[in-house]
């Protein structure tokens, strides 16, 4: 049918009735898990004859559209003639906090469903009841109003008419979207060599409703190569949004511009980047409260105005138009960026907006994720970051000081404070006795400490509002809280330890092995690509990625020609224990190697102390070599001074001294003559700890090589990733020496990439 828009009911409520400001003091959003479980109970004490998770849908008109409307209600019930629509709410929350006549937003969803219910049943009156659970305590507050059929039609159509403006504006963008999909073509002239393979697997793999893991070299054109195909499958309907999920600033960059590309072939498209709340925040400190921030009070009152606005005027929504649009209509910038995310054809952001617990952008409800697909640039961070995203750790400091803070103030939060403190005591006693770190099982009597402690907190801050709110308690909440949050997931593939620095505990959950951690958040999106030039080994990626065995794979050669890399290896060993011993030669073997070259080379370290201890050992050397030092926290201008210094067809010699796995080693594009060389010292193994001895056990119990997974793999990776800076195009050609004995071992030749060990003539020659 012709002009239908299609819009749930929660959509279509949240839109028109979400009001006030922002707080991120009660931000205590479930997991889905336990607002099913919330669900589960209530619905379990109605009758037999009632009825619970009702499909609803009805279509109405206004202006000149046709509107479905749909949604699931949480109960029916039928008592003494009379029917009622049982809206339920599950949360976190002091039930105390919660208006006396409930949230508006929650009544509309509710006379949604009463309305539909009562036109197909030809009702003339009906019941709405709202009932708030709170899940810690299990109290119930439950609110009822009467509805006639009249009333219903009355407040539904006056509801659509205040959407209808932007379901509008929505609905012809689609429309010229879809035709401008038709008539893209490719954005270059011809595809390079293996970008059709590449295009072609996203394009089937999103048709068929699978997950590809695609590894294509460096240079190749990935991001075009995914975006592209995921854009024409859009206009055909299969799929109504895409995420194009980035570890790193640089690579959101090459993503905005793939976009902006075919928008300038004539793709008409709104593509939306999120840039990290603190980054984005307007004010001096990153507290988002109204009494606090004008940015955050009273939000939801102008957020509507200023959607219609954006969306009229703008197709690629960046960081620079984002906070534009937030001064013109006073909104928080960050929250502003999700709150178009959820509408916009394509989202630009880091990986955590959707895996990670804390932050994920959780109204992305099922029928959208249906139709979304997911590509996931530079693929191999996501196995560290998720890592870090599925852990979760809590401290002994901030409970000693909240516990002699408020002994006065609130008797009951220091109490609940200070049964943490002892506990994390009583564990540092038994750790220094044991000189064991690792705890087998997390204490019943913490957690139950830790979740009264969230209870008590949450109160206080409640009673500061409008006030001064203590930031520590602050803090230490949404500690609590994500802590609290990652032990619901524990399973064998977590491990528990502690670390002591003086009088500091640090208790950690670490998650070992995220593939099921992953698999659960990717669940309900229509298709994942997961693309990377270093998914080597594969089935070491698959695994850890959560891989299904019925997931699509795709390895593309590399393009390029063997005779644009002059490959090298030196044997000199770069262990810790050795490079002392080998530093000079080393430093003689840079000199050796550029002081008759011109041009721009990068050396990578493993460390930033070793690169500190082999670039003051080197300088001085050589007079005319201008050397560049990657310093530590360097911020986004000083990163691209950096880079902008690598210019083409200069007759000097440049040479940047950088860390493996750090900004400059992947993710930088310096085509042409900008670079010339590429220099490695060691097998970038992570430094040797706690941590990656934990991995190493736990996937040597489980029947792969430990050392290989917890250090060989991701140190090969930073390698493969630094060298391919090198060669960007079939114009491109350079140097790359790696140095250090173990890449002459089969473990290491057999990871390194076809076209460079075509070289093996070239072997040694530097040696002395």
């Amino acid at each position: 049918m012709n002009n239908l828009i299609q819009v749930s009911i929660r959509s279509l409520v949240e839109y028109v009735f979400t009001s006030g400001s922002i707080d991120i003091r009660f931000r205590t959003a479930l997991s889905m898990i336990e607002g099913t479980k919330a669900h589960q109970k209530l619905q379990s004490a109605y009758r037999e004859h009632d009825l619970k998770e009702v499909p609803l849908k009805t279509q109405l008109e206004w202006n000149r559209y046709q509107y479905e409307i749909d949604g699931r209600c949480d109960g029916i019930l039928f008592e003494e003639n009379k029917v009622t629509i049982d809206e339920i709410k599950s949360t976190s929350m002091k039930l105390s906090a919660i208006p006396d006549n409930g949230y508006p937003v929650h009544w509309a969803q509710a006379i949604f469903y009463a309305y539909i219910y009562s036109k197909k049943e030809g009702l003339e009156t009906i019941n709405v009841r709202l009932t708030y659970y709170q899940i810690v305590s299990e109290e119930i507050k439950r609110l009822t109003q009467s509805f006639t059929s009249s009333e219903l039609e009355s407040f539904v159509f006056d509801t659509i008419s205040q959407f209808a403006p932007f379901a509008e504006l929505k609905y012809e963008h689609i429309q010229n979207r879809n035709e401008s999909i038709k008539q893209l073509a490719f954005p270059f002239e011809q595809f390079r060599p293996g970008q059709r393979k590449l295009a072609g697997a996203v394009y089937k793999t999103i048709i068929d409703k699978k997950n590809l893991f695609a590894m294509a070299p460096t240079g190749i054109g990935k991001t075009i190569s995914t975006s592209f195909p995921a854009i024409k499958a859009m206009g055909e309907g299969h799929i109504g949004k895409v995420f194009y999920l980035t570890a790193k600033t640089i690579t959101r960059q090459a993503a905005e511009e793939a976009f902006q590309l075919m928008k300038q072939k004539g793709l008409c498209l709104n593509s939306v980047t999120i840039t990290a709340k603190d980054k984005a925040c307007f004010k001096e400190e990153t507290i988002c409260q109204k009494d606090y921030c004008e940015f955050a009070n009273g939000y939801y009152d102008r957020l509507n105005a200023a959607l219609i606005d954006i969306f009229q005027n703008e197709q690629s929504i960046d960081r620079t138009k984002i906070e534009s649009y937030a001064r013109k209509h006073t909104l928080c910038p960050f929250e502003f960026s999700l709150d178009l995310s959820y509408v916009a054809d394509v989202v630009i952001c880091d990986y955590n907006y959707i895996f990670d617990p804390k932050v994920s952008l959780k109204r992305l409800i099922e029928d959208q994720k249906k139709e979304t697909c997911l590509l996931v640039d530079e693929a191999h961070n996501l196995v560290d970051r998720a890592r870090e995203m599925f852990s979760a750790e809590i401290f002994k400091s901030p409970f000693l000081t909240l516990k002699k803070e408020y002994q006065t103030k609130n008797s009951t939060l220091s109490r609940t404070a200070k049964g943490i403190n002892d506990f994390l005591l009583a564990i540092k006693k038994e750790i220094q006795s044991s000189g064991n770190p690792i705890v087998e099982t997390i204490a019943n009597e913490l957690l139950e400490g830790l979740e009264q402690f969230k209870i008590e907190a949450e109160i206080e801050l409640l009673k500061q509002a409008g006030g001064k709110t203590d930031e520590l308690l602050l803090e230490t909440y949404f500690f609590v809280q994500n802590f609290l949050r990652i032990h619901k997931l524990y399973d064998d593939r977590f491990t528990t330890y502690v670390e002591l620095e003086k009088s500091e505990v640090r208790l950690k959950i670490f998650c070992l092995d995220p593939s099921h951690q992953l698999s659960k958040m990717s669940k309900g999106y229509r298709s994942f690509v997961y693309f990377s030039a270093t998914l080597s080994p594969i089935d070491y990626y698959q695994s850890l990625l959560g891989a299904k065995t019925e997931d699509y794979l795709i390895n593309i050669p590399s393009p390029f020609s063997s005779d644009q890399t002059d490959f090298h290896i030196e044997p000199l060993s770069t262990r810790y224990k050795d490079r002392e011993r080998t530093k000079d030669q080393i430093v003689n073997l840079l000199t050796s190697l550029l002081k008759n070259r011109t041009g721009n080379f990068l050396i990578f370290f493993p460390s930033y102390q070793y690169m500190m201890t082999v670039y003051d050992a080197f300088q001085g050397e050589l007079q005319n070599i201008n050397v560049l030092l990657q310093a530590q926290g360097m911020s986004e201008i000083e990163r691209e001074e950096f880079l902008a210094t690598f210019q083409p067809n200069t007759s000097g010699t440049l040479v940047g001294f950088a860390v493996l796995g750090g900004i400059f080693s992947e993710g930088v594009d310096l085509k042409g003559d900008r670079l010339n060389g590429v220099i490695i010292v060691g097998v970038g193994l992570p430094q040797i700890g706690l941590e990656r001895d934990l991995i190493k056990d736990y996937f040597q119990k489980v029947g792969k090589n430990g050392y290989d997974y917890s250090y060989v793999y991701p140190g090969i990776n930073k390698v493969l990733q630094a060298g391919g800076r090198l060669i960007r195009s079939e114009e491109d050609e350079g140097l790359i020496v790696l140095i250090d004995d173990r890449f002459l071992q089969p473990k290491y030749q057999k990871l390194l990439p076809t076209e460079w060990k075509e070289n093996k003539q070239n072997l040694n020659i530097f040696t002395h």
